[in-house]
């Protein structure tokens, strides 16, 4: 990922026009260019804070296309921030949709898991289940621990997704 803060600026510029063509055929031409740091945050602060669908798509679209691993750590800095459980459930689900190895941040999803609505605790589960051969059997007690050590956070819908995680990881 490069820095550029040009790009960044003139992102932000773009999506600060609440034009919705415009930012529509702007997120399509970040899919031509190198992925520079901060484009993921702006987008997803946008997505969190607008009503608009097409704008929602195109967001949501973009970030299940992400290829370059170094998005990675961006995406998941995202996840854990503040937001609606909708934005937090959509990046989740871009983790598992682009196809890329998010198993470093095993944790962090599993911290995710605990604290969040069905639907995310359904993409989390996902993620790290795509990403569990790749995970040392150290790291799968890290998580399991996690996860057991929070159980008692664990909203009760949630908890029949947190047997199936502990058996995913047990494996």
């Amino acid at each position: 990922m490069i820095r550029s803060d040009v790009r960044l600026k003139e992102l932000s510029a773009i999506l600060n026009k609440n034009n919705s063509p415009i930012i529509t055929e702007s997120i399509e031409e970040l899919r031509l260019e190198n992925p520079f740091e901060g484009a993921i945050g702006l987008l997803t602060a946008y997505f969190d804070k607008t009503e608009e669908h097409s704008i929602r798509n195109s967001i949501s679209g973009f970030l299940n296309d992400l290829k370059d691993p170094t998005v990675c750590q961006e995406v998941i800095n995202e996840i854990a921030k503040p937001l609606k459980p909708d934005t937090i459930s959509m990046l989740v689900s871009s983790c598992w949709q682009s196809g890329l190895n998010y198993s470093e941040f095993a944790m962090d999803l599993a911290k995710t898991f605990v604290k969040s609505d069905y639907i995310t605790a359904i993409e989390c589960l996902t993620v790290i289940e795509e990403s569990v051969t790749d995970l040392s059997r150290e790291r799968k007690d890290e998580v399991i621990k996690l996860i057991e050590d929070s159980s008692s956070e664990i909203p009760d819908d949630i908890k029949t997704l947190k047997a199936e995680l502990l058996l995913i990881l047990e494996r």
